[in-house]
């Protein structure tokens, strides 16, 4: 497939101040409700890149878009990986300010005006906001923050131990500054925006955020799916190669291993589950067995027992709370 632009601005006038950059790949339901809360912001002064990341769907995903393609640029390339049409979309931006959106996000009306604000006066090379959770999973109606929390200044600790957790449809960045660290790392197909974070910071780019809910963030149910388990696997790969990478300290150094240790045990549950509902009860156990000796906890424990003693009973509990 070759690369296609479909670009209104064929006029060269000012620079906008902000680009927004939407990696499109199925998102084709979901697109419009994005693009909506995108003009209806407060904050007029920008532009919107839109990338057609080789998407399935880009004939549905083109329909959706007639209605906009005289105020986006619409660019269609192979399929590489949301880094890789974050990476396009920035190097087709020209504002100083880039923000992200997921083509299943949608922002609140303040929320380009509100983070430029907050980027300006505090000095940040990065924000990050609070978002309210909504979809088809249990924890809709919670915010991200209360799911994944950020305590503390945001440093490269903080972000490998979990105490700093940046929603990437809540970012809005100096361009420059992600330019010049080198941009997505495009061999990652997964977490690649949590490696970018991190070598931000070991870089000494300042970021912050913000605690106020300013965008709605989809989540789905597939805590038991194919998808989530390659995930976590991909999730384990960035940290490892971070390990493998990053010039660390000794304390950073550890303090990943132990950030490997906890996102391998979070896959050994995730199979263990898979197993028990398979009625594999002996592989099950052994999963869950290997996870309580890096997470302890009672409900990894009695799960344990259960499977030696009762498996039938715990299989029936899990379907229930599916």
């Amino acid at each position: 497939m070759s690369s296609v632009t479909q670009d209104p601005r064929e006029t060269p006038g000012p620079s906008p101040v902000v680009s927004v950059i939407i990696p499109a790949y199925k998102i084709a339901p979901f697109v419009t409700e994005a693009l909506d809360a995108v003009f209806a912001q407060t904050f007029q002064d920008f532009e919107v890149v839109v990338v057609n990341d080789g998407s399935p769907d880009t004939s549905e995903l083109e329909a959706a878009l007639v209605p906009y393609l005289s105020r986006v640029c619409y660019i269609q390339q192979e399929n590489r990986g949301a880094g890789g049409a974050r990476n396009r979309g920035l190097t087709e931006a020209g504002g100083e300010f880039v923000a992200f959106l997921d083509g299943d996000d949608v922002w609140l009306p303040g929320y380009l005006e509100e983070q430029l604000t907050f980027i300006r006066q505090s000095g940040y090379d990065l924000t990050y906001t609070d978002a309210l959770l909504f979809g088809d999973s249990p924890i809709a109606g919670k915010t991200y923050m209360q799911t994944a929390p950020s305590e503390g200044p945001v440093t490269f600790l903080n972000l490998i131990r979990g105490e700093c957790n940046v929603v990437t449809s809540g970012v809005i960045a100096r361009r420059s500054v992600i330019v010049e660290a080198g941009m997505f790392d495009e061999g990652l197909r997964n977490s690649q925006d949590f490696e970018l974070w991190a070598r931000l910071v070991r870089g000494g780019a300042r970021i912050g955020y913000q605690r106020k809910v300013l965008l709605r963030r989809r989540c789905r149910r597939d805590s038991l799916s194919g998808d989530n388990m390659n995930r976590l696997a991909r999730e384990l790969r960035v940290l490892r190669q971070i390990s493998d990478t990053f010039d660390l300290k000794s304390d950073e150094r550890i303090e990943l291993s132990r950030a490997i240790e906890r996102q391998q045990a979070a896959i050994d549950i995730a199979e263990g589950k898979l197993r028990l509902l398979e009625g594999r009860f002996d592989e099950a156990r052994a999963s869950f067995e290997s996870a309580h000796r890096v997470l302890g906890g009672w409900k990894l424990r009695v799960s344990a027992v259960m499977l030696r003693v009762a498996p039938y009973v715990l299989r029936k509990a899990v379907r229930r709370r599916l």
